[in-house]
């Protein structure tokens, strides 16, 4: 019986189709000659790499409980790293929106909790890799002046490459199913096709979104599409598991979300610390050798 195409290989097909935009772009001239350099880059594929199949090996071995709370889990990741790297600091409403966001979904998502030790390495593989991986997004476009094309345009092809060199064995050795014995139909490749073209879009809006604002707010704001999924999974497949328990965990995380933007958008919410002690102690210094001067 032929097999599925399987989540990694996938992926790779969806960045490759990204690289074929980023290619037209740049042929057109919306994209401008660029420079990020190799090790960078290797090290962002890396982690996005590693992202990937993280995640899809959290979902296998875990129970989807459990896959959630990974999922929240990025949320305090992420800020650590801002903290740790960007020396940002968070006021505490902007803290206490975040709780509330997390506290929200998991009210509404967590349910089935289990965990074995392989599901729980390859949660925390996948919770730190993508971390690092979205805080790289904002890091990179911040640190060399790229755009979100620019940076897209740098990355889509080698993960692209890397994805489509390996995924086939990665998903072999995850599902025992070959990749390329498929027995494609037009259905098939009509979904496929569709896959890759909304793929693109998503691709580009997570660099859009974390190279305006941050790693942090995407992942707080992201959970939106959660409540959406929920919502719409309602409407069209029955309301079976909708239940006041769900209800106000979607309530909570929305009024979080919104808390979160307002406070986050207030002087001090968010912020880098600056310090500026050394250069007020060289110009001190300075005044100070100008005076000998004028005595002199």
């Amino acid at each position: 019986m032929a097999s599925v195409l399987v989540s990694t290989t996938l992926t790779g097909l969806h960045f490759g189709t990204t690289t074929l935009l980023t290619v037209l772009l740049r042929w057109l001239g919306y994209i401008q000659g660029s420079y990020l350099p190799l090790p960078e880059l290797l090290k962002f594929v890396l982690f996005a790499n590693f992202s990937i199949v993280g995640m899809n090996v959290s979902l296998m071995w875990n129970s989807v409980g459990f896959y959630q709370i990974a999922k929240l889990s990025m949320i305090p990741v992420s800020c650590f790293l801002e903290v740790v790297f960007d020396k940002v600091r968070y006021s505490r409403d902007t803290k206490l929106s975040i709780l509330l966001v997390l506290v929200g979904v998991a009210v509404c998502t967590v349910t089935d909790v289990s965990v074995n030790l392989k599901g729980f390495l390859a949660a925390v593989i996948a919770i730190w890799s993508t971390a690092l991986q979205q805080y790289y997004v904002h890091f990179l476009q911040r640190k060399h002046s790229l755009g979100s094309f620019d940076l897209l345009g740098h990355t889509a092809p080698v993960q692209a490459a890397s994805l489509l060199l390996v995924g086939p064995f990665v998903d072999y050795w995850l599902t025992e199913k070959k990749v390329y014995a498929y027995d494609y139909s037009v259905i098939s490749m009509f979904f496929l096709i569709m896959s890759c073209t909304i793929a693109v879009g998503t691709n580009l809006s997570q660099f859009i979104c974390i190279g305006r604002f941050t790693a942090v707010s995407f992942q707080v704001l992201g959970h939106m599409k959660t409540i959406l999924v929920l919502l719409l999974g309602f409407i069209f497949f029955g309301k079976e598991g909708l239940n006041l328990h769900v209800i106000l965990g979607m309530v909570i995380a929305v009024l979080g979300m919104v808390w979160y933007g307002n406070a986050s958008s207030k002087p001090g919410g968010k912020e880098r610390r600056i310090y500026s002690a050394p250069s007020n102690k060289l110009h001190k210094q300075e005044l100070s050798d100008s005076t000998e001067t004028e005595e002199v």
